[in-house]
């Protein structure tokens, strides 16, 4: 099939407009969420369609996040494709099942509107939520725009359900700016996004009862350190199948899949590395600057876990200095993002300085001036082993 055989029709979208759209175009069997803000409009639409009979989908309204996290479990289990979706304290209060899912090898996948963790109450955009749980065994996918987050449940949805894989998958969505922003999007046709992601062809099911299973046995010294290591081989497998899926669903949208997006970075002597939607206002800094004659350039990541080691290395080694980008703390730690770019360059020969900054915590805006001072810094060298803060109030 080529790209220009496949029927799209490109209409104004919110990203949880687009996302649920997604959703109907998958065709989940089990569906259960609780509404929390920004989160509520993905499965508030998707329950429409359902309801409309546009899906033939089992849509469960729980008591609580725990509870939505425990039936898609349960659903994936039995051998049918099973969605959520979250956001902030949602998806904490799922932290109890999260590594259930994952260590029984179940491919649930959720969108989460990302949102900043509270205390202090907070409904706005940051990226604590999901690096808080970056941890549990989750494939975790990060998108720029409304465009993305549309493409990256496919791209999720096949991934996890690869059996060299066979975990679940998060794909995240800047809360308000993407969830809620108008954007045009272009949707491909329903029947050949289906037929992308196909059926879900379980290996094992609770309900095949001419060879029944145990799911989630006690394992204590015997076993349990076996199964955590298949766990991470399944992440590595990710990681490699990522590439492949992509290559497939390029087929129909003719659009790239790395593991990151690579902008002006070829001949870049300072770079920044930023995810989610502010790349894209960095992407019209580094427009700005390179008519300026600065060779400035910007990798904004895309699949966060697994973690690419090797090719941000290989990507990022010609540098003269690097700003790393995080919207969200480890409390007493390096941030999350700039720990794992840190770690990529440890196997250098030559030490490239890298920067750490801290910006738009509980959605507060990032602008284009203040990333054009991040790179007017990093290009002087003015680099330093604290964090920096972009926007704090003194």
């Amino acid at each position: 099939m080529s790209v220009t055989s496949v029927k799209s029709k490109k209409i104004p979208l919110t990203g949880a407009e687009a996302v649920a759209e997604a959703m109907k175009q998958i065709k989940p069997d089990v569906v259960a969420a609780y509404p929390i803000t920004p989160q509520t409009p993905i499965v508030e639409i998707f329950s429409k369609f359902a309801a409309d009979g546009l899906v033939d989908t089992e849509v469960v309204t729980p008591e609580s996040e725990h509870s939505a996290i425990s039936i898609v479990t349960a659903a994936s289990a039995s051998g049918v494709r099973a969605m959520s979706a979250s956001a902030s304290q949602g998806l904490a209060l799922m932290v109890e099942v999260l590594p259930a899912t994952s260590g029984l090898r179940l491919p649930v996948v959720m969108a989460i509107a990302n949102r900043a963790l509270s205390a202090p109450i907070n409904i706005h955009c940051d990226h604590s939520d999901m690096m808080a749980v970056r941890d549990l065994g989750w494939i975790e996918i990060f998108s720029e725009n409304a465009q993305e987050a549309y493409e990256n449940m496919f791209l999720a949805v096949k991934l996890s359900e690869n059996p060299d894989v066979l975990l679940p998958s998060m794909v995240g969505l800047d809360g308000f700016i993407i969830s809620h922003g108008v954007e045009v999007v272009e949707i491909f046709d329903d029947e050949v996004m289906y037929n992308f992601v196909g059926q879900r062809k379980p290996h094992i099911s609770l309900f095949d009862f001419e060879n029944p299973i145990t799911i989630g046995p006690l394992q204590l010294t015997d076993y349990y350190f076996e199964t955590k290591k298949q766990e991470q081989e399944a992440m590595k497998n990710a990681l490699k199948l990522y590439l492949e899926v992509g290559k497939e669903l390029s087929k129909i949208t003719g659009k790239d899949y790395p593991y990151f997006e690579k902008y002006y970075l070829d001949d870049a002597e300072v770079a920044i590395v930023v995810m989610s939607s502010t790349a894209g206002t960095a992407k019209d800094v580094v427009d700005d600057l390179r008519k300026e004659g600065k060779k400035v350039g910007l990798l904004k990541p895309k699949l966060y876990r697994p973690f690419p080691y090797d090719e941000y290395r290989e990507t990022l080694k010609n540098l003269k200095a690097i700003g790393v980008l995080d919207r969200a703390y480890s409390f007493g730690a390096n941030a999350p993002l700039y720990s794992d770019v840190r770690n990529a360059l440890y196997d250098l020969d030559k030490k490239i300085p890298i920067q750490s900054y801290i910006y738009g915590l509980g959605g507060r805006d990032i602008f284009k001036q203040q990333i054009k001072d991040v790179f007017i810094e990093l290009l002087s060298g003015k680099i330093s082993k604290e964090e920096k803060c972009i926007g704090l109030r003194e």
